[in-house]
């Protein structure tokens, strides 16, 4: 029976401790220990030297992993490690952090508890975690599958010629099955599955505890604060067991499964938070990056015991840890007090965060507060106690800058020359479009939007299966063959793309779904002839019912063939360019990048200077922009896709700069529904009227036909992204307008100002305040 030994003070987490910002493991207010690293790549790093610690400590012992995202950097280093032992390098490096190289981890003699999985779902599909763990884990690492307890659910109480498709046709699980009658055949075969699964779940717990339960544990932290699928609300003694999800886990699962309509009719396998805290020398860790887990963190962190915060069921385990990234500990308020107390001096930008912090805290204007609200808030105290001005100085500072900010906002630049650049299709429109439409409204400006992805992931089978459907009703019309014949739908014809356009922005403008969808099928067929390479209607027609098959019998989440992909990627461009089609541009106006690290793969690839940056490079020599939007997240939180994306920016602004001398070209920073600026943090703050969140919403329901179903949604919306990102930017007013008070807003003598019920905030850089912010995680990756 493997056993865990009782762990040693561990040398790595020493060696990281020391580098970190905060030299103690634990603060006062904090009930769990806690490592801060800079970032992503590192977060990875430290978590692989760790896990590499207790294998040569614990040989044979029990381990049971992540799946998903989070551990991408875990597994490149531990691989990274395991392939190059006996390399100078890497023994130089194991001694630096303690570890003794003179023998390589013993992976095969590691026993493996896999955390859980979605139900029904077959194993051999690529999104499930079975598959998952096998490439990883067993291959990958080089365990021993004999030695792992696996969840395969075709093979869980699964009768003798049956399947998991026979017992759930429709692969819905009527859980009330468990307490009523059945009421049919196929009832009761799903009845008895039932129970057979919940004596597997008991067995399988069994299992685990005869061998003396986990040893090292790893997992992530989910958006409702969930560890395994121990969702918000988990008893903290649960165990192994077939259960539902909430919407927020149902949300983050959307991706892997194939969207939202799917995940919520998934159940799951998960052991328990008593399964993870019952062997009391576990070596248990959570990890997690980016500022969007700050919240769920915090409370995992800070909060007492409570099922509302499934990771506090860790608080007495000697041997838990948080290891963190920056973003993601910005939310543990002593350490960030006392990261402020070390600072040598407190900038603007400190000041303004601490004094509007306080102010919303308080629900109370900047010009009202007094010694007694600096006093009971200790950032506030401090800054009084460390600035010279006095307190009504410092506040009306702070209460002009926001005003400046608004006042920039609501100025039109004119005679200038926008790239306005994006990750996804959507980005720009949530994230600034009342800044772009105030600037388009100026005819001496010239506007190109770039998307430097193809976005085919967040395009669903059962949407592209209507889109054929469409498209047949109109390819034995004489109108489309006299089209075809005239060259119309040639690869070149750019007029013919933009008629396409136009056709269904005709269609929106009459509330015609005839015209709309006349503008689709035209877009579609161009898009086919371009992929197939052949412009002949009859074989276009047998292509359009080989799709349809396709679309119908893949699973949701499979990852597309290279062409499926492209297709689904012409579909976002297509409502790129329906959108900017609304404010008057053409597809000349559209640029669509197509960047290669984005292939679909769960660990995407690193952008590289030939493949990824040449062809941003080359688009800024044909825009010759004055002033570049980008996605601003130079922190690895959500999707990796971001801050790729930024960081094959960077590269090529800065070539570009080098070799065209141009060094006066702003960049505006913007962040949409999964990241938010601190007003402190932004420079800009753009006012946004009723009348800006009704076009918003208006154009994205109407341009972005693929996503208004909100298949993959935010885990903080249950619906389409453009009311999260008006929910977003009334937020963001709400808190301005404690700041300043509402007088300042509705007696004030601007329409616009008085029109206000939203506010974008954006981050205006110089070039080389932008190289700045993104450089360390440039280093990092390059590292790597």
């Amino acid at each position: 029976m493997p056993t865990t030994k009782k762990s040693p003070k561990s040398a790595v987490e020493t060696y990281f401790l020391k580098q970190s910002p905060l030299k103690s493991i634990r603060t006062a207010s904090e009930n769990i220990d806690v490592i801060v690293v800079e970032n992503f790549p590192a977060l990875g790093k430290l978590t692989a030297l760790r896990f590499i610690e207790w294998v040569l400590q614990n040989p044979g012992g029990i381990i049971s992993l992540p799946t998903g995202k989070t551990p991408e950097h875990f597994i490149k280093w531990v691989n990274y490690y395991l392939n190059n032992w006996q390399l100078k390098e890497t023994v130089s490096e194991m001694e630096t952090y303690g570890i003794s190289p003179s023998q390589k981890p013993d992976m095969k003699s590691l026993h493996f508890v896999q955390i859980d999985e979605f139900y029904p779902i077959n194993p051999k599909q690529h999104n499930s975690f079975h598959y998952y763990i096998n490439e990883f884990y067993m291959e990958g690492f080089g365990l021993d599958p004999a030695k792992a307890l696996l969840i395969d659910c075709s093979k869980i109480g699964i009768p003798p010629g049956q399947s998991l498709s026979s017992v759930w046709p429709d692969f819905k699980v009527d859980l009330s099955l468990r307490f009523r009658q059945a009421t049919s055949k196929q009832e009761e075969l799903q009845k008895q599955v039932l129970e057979e699964v919940d004596q597997w779940c008991q067995d399988y717990e069994d299992g685990i505890r005869d061998w003396g339960g986990i040893g090292f544990f790893l997992g992530g932290i989910g958006p409702d604060g969930h560890i395994g699928f121990n969702v918000r609300g988990s008893d903290h003694y649960s165990t192994t067991r077939l259960t539902p999800t909430n919407y927020e886990t149902q949300a983050s699962a959307a991706t892997d499964l194939g969207g939202i309509e799917i995940a919520r009719e998934r159940l799951v396998i998960t052991i328990g938070l008593g399964t993870i805290i019952n062997n009391p020398n576990c070596a248990a860790i959570i990890i997690a990056a980016g500022e969007a887990k700050a919240n769920v963190v915090a409370q995992a962190i800070q909060e007492d015991k409570n099922v509302l915060y499934p990771a506090t069921a860790l608080h007495d385990l000697p041997n838990s840890r948080f290891y963190l990234t920056r973003g993601a500990a910005k939310k543990l308020n002593e350490r960030q007090y006392i990261q402020l107390t070390r600072q040598k001096e407190l900038g603007a930008e400190d000041t303004e965060k601490i004094i509007v912090d306080l102010s919303v805290l308080n629900n109370k204007k900047i010009l009202d507060l007094d010694a007694s609200d600096f006093e009971s808030y200790a950032p506030a105290k401090f800054l009084l106690d460390n600035r010279a001005e006095s307190l009504e100085k410092l506040c009306e500072v702070v209460q002009r800058n926001l005003v400046y900010k608004i006042e920039k906002g609501s100025q039109a630049i004119s005679n200038t020359r926008f790239l306005h650049t994006e990750p996804h299709h959507d980005d720009l429109m949530l994230g600034c479009l009342p800044i772009i439409v105030r600037h388009i409204r100026n005819s001496t400006n010239t506007h190109y939007f770039a998307c430097l992805t193809s976005g085919f992931t967040s395009v669903t089978n059962h949407f592209m299966k209507n889109q054929m459907v469409i498209l047949q009703q109109f390819t034995d019309l004489p109108s489309f063959k006299e089209m075809l014949h005239e060259g119309y739908f040639d690869v070149d014809n750019e007029i013919g793309r933009n008629r396409d356009i136009w056709q269904y922005l005709d269609g929106v403008a009459a509330n015609n779904t005839d015209l709309k969808n006349e503008g689709t099928a035209r877009r579609m067929l161009r898009n086919l002839i371009e992929i197939y390479e052949d412009s002949d209607l009859e074989n276009i027609k047998n292509r359009i019912t080989e799709l349809e098959h396709y679309f119908d019998t893949q699973y949701p989440g499979k990852k597309d063939p290279q062409y499926i992909q492209r297709l689904k990627g012409m579909i976002r461009e297509w409502e790129a360019e329906c959108l900017w089609g609304y404010f008057g541009w053409s597809c000349a106006n559209v640029k669509n990048l197509r960047l290669g690290f984005y292939t679909g793969d769960i660990f995407t690839e690193e952008p590289t200077i030939e493949r990824d940056v040449k062809p941003v490079l080359k688009l800024l020599k044909e825009v010759d922009p004055d002033i570049i939007s980008v996605a601003f997240d130079p922190e690895a939180s959500g999707p990796d896709t971001h801050y790729k994306v930024l960081q094959a920016l960077n590269e090529a602004i800065n070539i570009y700069e080098s070799q065209t001398k141009k060094n006066d070209i702003k960049v505006w920073g913007y962040r949409n529904v999964w990241y938010r600026f601190h007003p402190s943090e932004a420079n800009i703050f753009v006012p946004v009227s009723l009348n800006m969140f009704s076009i918003m919403q208006s154009a994205f329901m109407n341009s972005f036909i693929s996503q208004k179903d909100a298949s993959f949604p935010s885990y903080e919306h249950d619906g389409p992204f453009s009311e999260l990102a008006q929910k977003i930017q009334v937020d963001q007013y709400q808190k301005i307008k404690i700041c300043l008070g509402r007088e300042w807003f509705y007696e004030n003598p601007s329409a616009l100002i008085r029109a206000t019920r939203g506010l974008v905030f954006l981050k205006e850089m110089s070039l080389s305040d932008f190289y700045q912010s993104s450089r360390e995680l440039k280093k990092a990756l390059e590292n790597k």
